[in-house]
């Protein structure tokens, strides 16, 4: 058992801070924002909860966050009252935020001068990954480091890799999340034409889901597409916060990325028809307003 600080209690932090607690019977302390939702994980798991980041990890050997942006990331590690003022020497920071390379590499060098070590672990897997405990993580750092803080993650992650060092997992993320908008894109195109068309959605797919369409996207929400339904996972101002990390990491390394641009763009029209909160398959929503 170790003493652990959870930093950030949304959709994805408040579970993954429970089976720390669950399923590895790990001490945890937790912070949040808004204090009575960590005053509601602590009831509901046993743990406990700290007035600031500086609190929470305090004393505890691995500290993760999971919040939402590279702003977010830096006022909870080396703002005003940030986690890094009183991270102990030797202690691990696990970031599962996910945010630019270029912050991991900046907080990494100060968790070094400090004496501490950090990981950017990022995952993938949504709402229901971190409920069911079975989140990919994706992480960049020294084999030393991960190999010390691998089997706490584990207790909210099914797969846990070594991409390579600091900002490798930011980098494999940005991939993830090219990958997943082109699929989406392709998925609604195909859900558009089968419906204009008069098929019946779910007949098709059982069939080409065996072929090599066959997608996570498309086992898991293909039906939700076709009743029009998009309340079922990660929010399309999320992936637009995503998406924009990976246009700039692009623009950075001088690398061309047009399906991920032209899909941003796409967001950026469901935005407009009030579908920030949107899961991402609501690609879907767009084409067919696009009909009226």
């Amino acid at each position: 058992m170790a003493s652990v600080a959870f930093i950030g209690l949304g959709v994805m932090g408040y579970p993954m801070a429970g089976f720390l607690k669950t399923k590895g019977g790990h001490d945890v302390t937790v912070y949040n924002r808004t204090a009575a939702k960590a005053e509601k994980w602590a009831t509901e798991y046993g743990g406990s909860f700290a007035s600031t980041p500086a609190d929470a990890a305090e004393d505890a050997d691995f500290i993760f966050c999971c919040v939402g942006n590279d702003d977010d990331l830096r006022s909870v590690t080396i703002g005003e009252n940030g986690a890094f003022h009183t991270i102990k020497n030797g202690a691990i920071f696990v970031d599962n935020t996910t945010a630019s390379a270029n912050v991991a590499r900046e907080l990494a060098a100060i968790a070094s001068g400090k004496g501490f070590g950090f990981l950017d672990a990022p995952v993938s897997g949504g709402q229901a990954g971190a409920e069911n405990g079975v989140l990919t993580v994706m992480v960049g750092g020294d084999q030393t480091t991960f190999d010390a803080a691998k089997p706490v993650i584990e207790c909210y992650a099914k797969m846990v890799g070594l991409m390579g060092d600091i900002g490798a997992g930011q980098l494999t993320k940005m991939m993830n999340q090219i990958c997943i908008a082109g699929l989406v894109q392709g998925l609604s195109e195909a859900i558009h034409l089968g419906q204009a068309a008069g098929l019946d959605i779910e007949k098709v797919v059982d069939v080409i889901s065996k072929g090599a369409a066959g997608s996570w996207q498309m086992e898991n929400r293909y039906k939700t597409m076709d009743a029009g339904e998009y309340e079922h996972g990660f929010a399309v101002d999320w992936m637009r916060k995503d998406l924009k990390i990976c246009l700039e990491e692009g623009e950075a390394q001088g690398v061309s990325l047009p399906v991920t641009a032209l899909v941003d763009q796409f967001y950026s029209e469901v935005q407009r028809m009030g579908g920030n909160r949107w899961d991402t398959s609501s690609l879907l929503a767009r084409l067919d307003n696009s009909k009226k």
